[in-house]
C-alpha cells in the first residue's frame, strides 16, 4: 500500500513539473540555436561580408554608420545566399545605405528537390517576424535608427507584417510578393512600395489595383509599379540571356533606392550592374 501511495505522489510531482514549464522554453531549441556564418560566405564578386546578427546569419553590404540608413533585405524562399539577391544588395549599398540580408530558414533553404509544403510548414512567413524584430533592435543598438524593410516573394509576407506596426519600420517595400493578401495590404501602417511584373501569376492586375486602392485608403505615402513582360521573382532570378529582365531588375533596384532614399533622407543613384 506504502508503494502505491508514494508512486502515486512521485507521478502528481512529474505532472506538476510538467504544468509549470513556460510555454516558451518548447521553443527554446528553435529559437536559441547556435548558428554558423561560416557555411555561406560571399564568393566572387560580392562586396559584403557575412556575420552574426542577434539570432542569425546575415550578408553585410556597406558599412554601418548612425547617420547612413540601413536597408533590411528578406530573401525569397531560396535563401540569402542566392548570388543575384547579394548582387542587388550591394546595388543598394553603394547608393550610400547599409544592407542587411538576413538568413531567415536557418540555413535550410528550398532547393530543387524541396516538398514545398513541407518546406513552408517549417518556415511560415508569419513566424519569421519574431526573429526580425531582434535584428532590428539590434541595428538600433549599433546607433542605426532608420530602418527600411524590403521583401522578394516570400521575403514580402514577413515585410508586410512588419508594416502592420507603426513603430517597427518606418517604410517598407514588396518585391514580387508571395502570400500576401489584400486584407494584408489593408494592414498597412506605414509607407509602402509595390514593385511587381506585369507576368507574374501572383500578382495579377486586379491584386495590383485593389493594393494600391487599400494603400490609398489607409493614408499612407505608396508607389506601386509594373514592370514590362516580367515574370515572378525577375530582380534577383534574371535570365542574363534575356536583356529586359537585367534591364528592369536594374531598374527596380534603382527605384527602391528612390523609394528608401525620400523616406529615410538619403538619395542617391545605385552604381550599374557590370
Amino acid at each position: 500500500m506504502n508503494l502505491l501511495a508514494n508512486l502515486v505522489c512521485i507521478i502528481i510531482l512529474l505532472c506538476s513539473v510538467l504544468i509549470i514549464i513556460p510555454s516558451s522554453s518548447v521553443h527554446a531549441a528553435y529559437d536559441d540555436r547556435k548558428v554558423d556564418c561560416s557555411k555561406n560566405p560571399p564568393a566572387g564578386d560580392e562586396q559584403g561580408k557575412v556575420h552574426q546578427i542577434a539570432s542569425l546569419c546575415a550578408y553585410f553590404s556597406g558599412k554601418p554608420h548612425s547617420k547612413k540608413p540601413a536597408v533590411i533585405l528578406l530573401s525569397d524562399v531560396w535563401g540569402y545566399g542566392v548570388p543575384k539577391l547579394r548582387k542587388f544588395a550591394d546595388k543598394v549599398a553603394s547608393a550610400g545605405n547599409f544592407v542587411v540580408v538576413p538568413d531567415l530558414f536557418f540555413g535550410d533553404p528550398t532547393t530543387n528537390t524541396t516538398q514545398k509544403e513541407v518546406w513552408l510548414a517549417k518556415h511560415r512567413p508569419e513566424e519569421a517576424v519574431k526573429y526580425v524584430k531582434p535584428l532590428i533592435q539590434a541595428l538600433k543598438e549599433k546607433g542605426v535608427h532608420k530602418i527600411g524593410a524590403a521583401g522578394f516573394c516570400w521575403g514580402g509576407k514577413v515585410v508586410v507584417e512588419l508594416a502592420k506596426e507603426a513603430d517597427i519600420i518606418p517604410v517598407a517595400a514588396l518585391l514580387h510578393p508571395s502570400y500576401t493578401t489584400i486584407d494584408d495590404i489593408k494592414g498597412v501602417k506605414v509607407p509602402m512600395a509595390l514593385l511587381v511584373g506585369e507576368r507574374d501569376n501572383g500578382t495579377p492586375p486586379e491584386y495590383v489595383k485593389e493594393s494600391t486602392a487599400a494603400l490609398k485608403a489607409n493614408q499612407v505615402d505608396y508607389f506601386v509599379k509594373v514592370y514590362p513582360g516580367m515574370p515572378h521573382g525577375w530582380t534577383i532570378r534574371y535570365k542574363d540571356d534575356i536583356p529586359a529582365q537585367k534591364k528592369y531588375s536594374e531598374e527596380a533596384c534603382q527605384d527602391l533606392v528612390d523609394w528608401f532614399g525620400k523616406h529615410l533622407k538619403k538619395i542617391h543613384s545605385a552604381k550599374r550592374f557590370v
